[in-house]
């Protein structure tokens, strides 16, 4: 039986702990150093009570030491890694090989997909390396998980299924650096990838004008999940340590049912990697919660629509069109109920541009809404989207979530007292036996369930039938204090045994070339697997048109920076290099 894991994203502890009490098997969270996030840093204290609160449910908390270090900052990481160890820490996200040459302590290590991770040789040698897990590039497909898995079926895989996505490769965009000196592999990303640019040919012509034309939708995987299980991934990652708690706990809630969905249907198969059950509050919804749009982008291969030109910004739900526009309000064609505060955005679109503006509802009576200002180019039939919804979101700002391990107790006699046993755990109170005046059964039941703010509840409770002896109330709660603190864990490291010797090969190709002034190299600053060709309809491998432009394409950014398109035809990929 393969155990499956949720991964969520913890910005903060907040996060953290909000990620486990809605069903997440093991949460990632940054340092205040090294953390491929630099707004996302945080101290060892809370990485410890985070630590300490997810391993009640057996669940882990791995640690990001993902950046590309300078040779001053070896040291340092060492010295925090053995920190992030002894706090309770799980594993660490690894993109520097560097680190393998340094004494670290007996803790997994799992390789960011940062490293870039496309391939069953990469994957090898990275288990070579002592790597337990491989955080594989989100660009592959189902086939390409089951290959990797096929051919290195000893390391677990770990895969994106929801969140925002990078255009290049991670690990392999050096256009943030490039442009503004602060590079995505150190955790400065300037999300140059999310600007407007206008596309031209070599002649000069303007295909594109101020479009998002390297923005992508977001991934949501979340109908697949059977597919990628079947195809060997072992861990389903959400994107988001930048996202605020009520996005951890929507996300988080809806991955959980849908995984335990699927555990059910397969419970020879599969299993959960971490104890307990959720109930909610509230009805988990994706397109509630920030969103580009969604896509499943490789998944099954090259699929059109996967990027969003128009916006970069979040759309959220689509609620209906306008209906009725009269005065200072309008009326909406559609099912969805509307609240007081609500944000509601439409794409405008005019000869020149098409682009994103948003209003918020002043008053909602039923299906006429009173914004806050009246947009003057709201017309009837225009689509809108709500990507504010104050009900959901107060919804989420309460206690939304209750996770408990369920427990199968049992009472025994004993010939000093009395012992309470749940699995292996077990608590003995010693004291004489008096016979019972009227039957306990109830009272037992009743006591030994008052298990409070612990992770735990009574499942069910077994009790001889012929159990003849009163156990006074202060008996019984000895008996379960004892036995939750017996239930509590000793220690939370995973086995890294065979994980020595840590000593690098890797080819240095897989090193840092972020600190490079790439303007001076003819080398990518983007590799991409999304194709503008594509993407426009003119790829003729792909049954598209055949492009009237004269090659090589550029991107301009409004500030005239300018960039060469390279197309890989035979890698089936698109490169973006300084000019």
């Amino acid at each position: 039986m393969r155990p499956l894991e949720l991964l969520a994203p913890a910005r903060n502890l907040e996060c953290g702990i909000a990620a486990i009490d809605h069903g997440a098997d093991a949460v990632y969270i940054g340092p205040e150093r090294f953390g491929a996030r630099a707004a996302a840093g945080n101290s060892l204290a809370d990485i410890a009570a985070l630590c300490r609160h997810a391993h009640q449910y057996d669940a882990k908390v791995y640690a990001t030491v993902n950046t590309l270090l300078r040779p001053d900052e070896l040291a340092p990481a060492e010295q925090l890694i053995h920190e992030l160890y002894k706090v309770g820490v799980d594993a660490i996200l690894v993109q520097d090989m560097q680190l393998l040459h340094l004494s670290l302590p007996p803790i997994a290590l799992h390789a960011s997909t940062q490293a870039d991770n496309r391939t069953a040789q990469k994957v090898r040698l990275l288990r070579e390396q002592g790597f337990r897990r491989v955080v594989l590039a989100r660009e592959l497909s189902a086939a390409e998980v089951s290959a990797i898995h096929e051919a290195v079926p000893d390391v677990e895989l770990e895969v994106f299924v929801h969140g925002a996505l990078c255009v290049s490769y991670s690990g392999q965009c050096y256009i943030s650096e490039h442009l503004f000196g602060r590079s995505a592999n150190r955790g400065e990303c300037a999300q140059v990838c999310r600007m407007p640019f206008d596309l031209i040919d070599s002649d000069g012509r303007l295909l594109q004008q101020g479009r998002h034309l390297l923005s992508l939708k977001d991934l949501n995987l979340i109908d697949h999940l059977e597919l990628l299980a079947q195809s060997g991934a072992t861990s389903f990652k959400i994107e988001g340590r930048l996202k605020d708690v009520a996005y951890v706990k929507n996300v988080t809630a809806a991955y959980n049912q849908r995984l335990n969905q699927l555990v059910r249907r397969h419970p020879d198969r599969y299993c959960r990697a971490s104890k307990g059950r959720c109930t909610y509050s509230f009805q988990p919804n994706l397109d509630k919660t920030f969103n580009r749009g969604f896509t499943t982008y490789f998944l099954h291969g090259r699929q059109p629509d996967i990027f969003s030109p128009d916006t970069p910004k979040a759309m959220g739900e689509f609620v209906g069109r306008v209906k009725e526009v009269r005065g200072s309000s309008f009326t909406v064609a559609g099912t969805a109920r509307f609240a007081n505060g609500d944000g509601l955005c439409y794409i405008y679109k005019n000869e020149r541009a098409r682009e994103l503006r948003g209003f918020r509802i002043n008053r909602a009576e039923g299906n006429r809404l009173f914004p806050q200002h009246m947009p003057s180019d709201l017309r009837p039939g225009l689509s809108l989207w709500r990507n504010q919804d104050q009900e959901f979101e107060r919804q989420l700002a309460r206690p939304s979530s209750q996770r408990k391990i369920p427990l199968a107790l049992s009472l025994s006699v004993v010939p000093e007292g009395f012992r309470l046993q749940a699995g292996e755990a077990e608590a003995t109170v010693l004291c004489p036996h008096q016979q019972a005046q009227k039957p306990q059964r109830d009272n037992i039941e009743r006591q030994l369930a008052r298990l409070g703010d612990t992770p735990y509840e009574l499942e069910s409770l077994h009790v001889p039938a012929d159990f003849p002896y009163f156990v006074s109330n202060s008996q019984l709660a000895e008996l379960r204090r004892s036995l939750v603190a017996a239930l509590a864990p000793r220690t939370s490291h995973l086995d890294a045994s065979h994980l020595a010797p840590r000593t690098s090969h890797l080819d240095a190709s897989h090193l840092d070339v972020s600190h490079l002034d790439a303007s001076h190299l003819d080398i990518p600053l983007m590799q991409c697997r999304h194709c503008l060709r594509y993407a426009l309809g003119f790829c003729v491998r792909h049954g598209g048109a055949r492009p009237q432009w004269r090659e090589p394409l550029y991107l301009r950014l409004s500030d005239g920076h300018r960039f060469r398109l390279e197309f890989d035809c035979h890698n089936c990929q698109m490169n973006v290099l300084p000019v």
